[in-house]
């Protein structure tokens, strides 16, 4: 037994045991020279076949760390050994030390430390308890406590009331027993007194192994309530039921570190660095079962229970993606196990979902990665039965990427990406709609007043979707690769990309525009547009002739190739750059009929499709709600 006492009164912190005790000798050997301060030598004197387990092998003692906290330490110890004398030791960390004869009359050792200014914490009789209880929870010897600056408890009449006391640890704790000896609530008691969480776990694993190296363990999925909750899990690493450190990512890897857990390898070298740690073949190994055991248990609960499996997914999958990512052997051992969950609840793996793609026969999946925001796009999509799986984690964006390297033929796309799908298939391409066209995005930039934004009107199948805004796959992805990672310190915002609007020509209030815009062609005479350089070219409107003037030529009717009548100097250059051989030049001239409703109409039009793609800016969403009720003051 290990017993400690704190009197803050006297500034001493005092750890006695009943153990072997040392003989003047061996506090020679093992505290006064400090090359020979290990476990390792303890090990060979006093093994025990039964137990030999119990002791912290191949570390040091670290019994000079105590002047680190303390101006002196003494010791007090008696051997176990016949006619043995009792020994007393004081050091003040110096090179100094005194060794006389003792009056410790009972057999083992007693340390007690004196502290100083810097060891000032340590007085607290809550920061010893949470000392003990951090390192010593689960020592193999029942550790007690005792505060000596507390008050008594007593009985009404005032006595003393003098109890038994407990120890602050658990001799036995749940990993070192076998599996098939442990009921679930034993399970879930360990993992609520070990993390403080007293969210039940979803399931755990076992770790119980003897050769080719001895670990037990027990490792937790706990249950996630936000995004922010898998950013940090707890893996406590111990060697013989001492506690070593949290998250060795160089022991156990690191998308494990994502979980909840109890690990304990005495055979796990600890007098070596971190880099040693993670070159070392031995540690590999032990690295590698984890993970397989890891593999195994997610492949068996898919196997034997889908449908307890799919109600884990929405909290495990983000640790299953991660290790994907990070560990290939695992991906290629959990790959059948992957699942993709869609808008209607549905689970698939991805083998049921990508079942036949190959490079000649490629499929490509549609996600969203917010239902709420994207709900008119996967509306569209759903109803003319094209599936939409949800992708709303971060991990979900390096994850799809990575897929689709190993997937031959897979592609994903997030629905407001690509609208090819959505179109009717009857787009009528001729010059007419080419003109309306060209007139309506003239009429755009010039309204927004931004010439980069691209307009298009498009026949989708659906009629109740006035607008929508698409932005390519690889730009969304790139942009969020940026978001999350802060690549190179940019700002995401700074990465050009192009408003893309698709108006749908089978909705009224697109209809509506359209029909009171119309566009027309006018020649420029060649002397006019040659002698003014500084004409601006930018779409212009007139309020009071409800007209878009632009200087944008047609190119069609502005081409400088040579034709059969075309005049070429002897040395064969093309003569036909001679003003009176030019032919004139046209622009765009756009009228608008009742100018003021129609941009009323296009500009909330403009910004629902916003809406659906993205959050509107506090400015826009401002004039958007004094627009809209506009519109609906127009209706009363």
């Amino acid at each position: 037994m290990i017993y400690s006492f704190l009197d803050p009164e006297n500034k001493t912190l005092t750890f006695k045991d009943n153990g072997i005790g040392m003989t003047a000798e061996e506090v020679k050997k093992y505290i006064n020279q400090i090359a020979f301060s290990g476990a390792e030598d303890f090990i060979n004197m006093y093994k025990d076949k039964n137990d030999s387990d119990q002791i912290i092998g191949h570390f040091g003692l670290g019994f000079y760390s105590a002047f680190m906290v303390a101006n002196s330490v003494e010791i007090k110890t008696l051997s176990y050994k016949n006619d043995s004398e009792a020994v007393h030791w004081n050091c003040d960390g110096g090179t100094e030390f005194s060794m006389d004869l003792g009056d410790k009359k009972d057999r083992g050792t007693e340390i007690i430390l004196h502290l100083g200014d810097e060891g000032e914490e340590f007085t607290k009789g809550y920061k010893i308890r949470e000392t003990l209880n951090k390192y010593c929870s689960f020592m193999p010897y029942p550790v007690y406590f005792e505060d000596m600056s507390d008050e008594p408890k007593k009985d009404e009449e005032g006595n003393v009331i003098i109890e038994d006391p407990e120890s602050i640890n658990d001799t036995e704790p749940l990993y070192t027993k076998q599996p098939n000896s442990c009921e679930d609530d034993d399970y879930k008691k360990f993992y609520r007194e070990t993390f403080l969480d007293y969210k039940e776990p979803l399931f755990w694993i076992h770790l119980n192994m003897d050769y080719p190296f001895r670990l037990k363990g027990i490792l937790y999925f706990p249950k996630l309530n936000t995004e922010f909750d898998t950013l940090e899990g707890q893996i406590k690493l111990y060697n013989s039921q001492v506690f070593v450190a949290e998250n060795i990512k160089e022991v156990i890897p690191e998308f494990l570190l994502l979980l909840k857990g109890v690990i304990d390898c005495p055979d796990l070298p600890l007098n070596v660095s971190r880099s040693f740690l993670q070159n070392d073949g031995f540690v590999k190994k032990i690295s590698d079962y984890i993970t397989k055991k890891v593999a195994d248990k997610i492949n068996g609960l898919q196997k034997s229970d889908r449908e307890s499996y799919e109600s884990y997914w929405d909290n495990i999958h983000p640790f299953i993606k991660f290790g994907a990512l990070k560990d290939e052997k695992f991906f290629d051992r959990v790959k059948n196990s992957i699942l993709l969950k869609s808008t209607s609840g549905k689970y698939e793996t991805i083998e049921e979902k990508t079942a036949g793609v190959n490079k000649d026969n490629e499929k490509t999946l549609y996600y969203a990665t917010d239902e709420t925001q994207q709900s008119q796009y996967i509306r569209m999509l759903t109803e003319h039965e094209i599936d939409v799986i949800v992708l709303d984690h971060n991990i979900d964006n390096p994850f799809i990427s990575s897929l689709e390297q190993k997937v031959e033929g897979l592609h994903f796309k997030r629905v407001d990406a690509d609208i090819s799908d959505l179109l009717d298939g009857d787009q009528n391409d001729n010059e007419e709609n080419s003109t309306s066209n060209e007139a309506v995005e003239k009429y755009y930039k010039s309204l927004l007043k931004n010439d980069k934004i691209k307009v298009e009107v498009q026949t989708l199948k659906s009629d109740d979707v006035s607008g929508m805004i698409v932005l390519s796959e690889e730009n969304r992805r790139m942009q969020d690769m940026m978001r999350q990672f802060s690549v190179g310190g940019l700002d995401p915002s700074m990465m050009p990309t192009e408003t893309h609007l698709i108006l749908n020509k089978n909705n009224k209030l697109v209809d509506f525009i359209l029909g009171n815009i119309s566009a027309e062609y006018v020649e420029i005479e060649p002397e006019a547009n040659e002698d003014d350089k500084s004409v601006n070219t930018e779409t212009q409107v007139d309020s009071k002739e409800n007209t878009v003037d632009t200087e944008n030529t047609n190119t069609a009717a502005n081409t400088n190739s040579s034709t059969d009548d075309e005049k070429t100097d002897e040395d064969g250059s093309n003569n036909n750059d001679s003003k009176e051989d030019k032919k004139p030049e046209k622009k765009l001239k756009i009228h608008v009929k009742d100018k003021k409703t129609v941009d009323m109409v296009a500009s909330q039009i403009y910004d629902l499709a916003r809406m659906s793609h993205a959050p509107l800016e506090p400015t826009a969403m401002t004039e958007f709600i004094k627009r809209s009720q506009e519109i609906m003051s127009k209706m009363l």
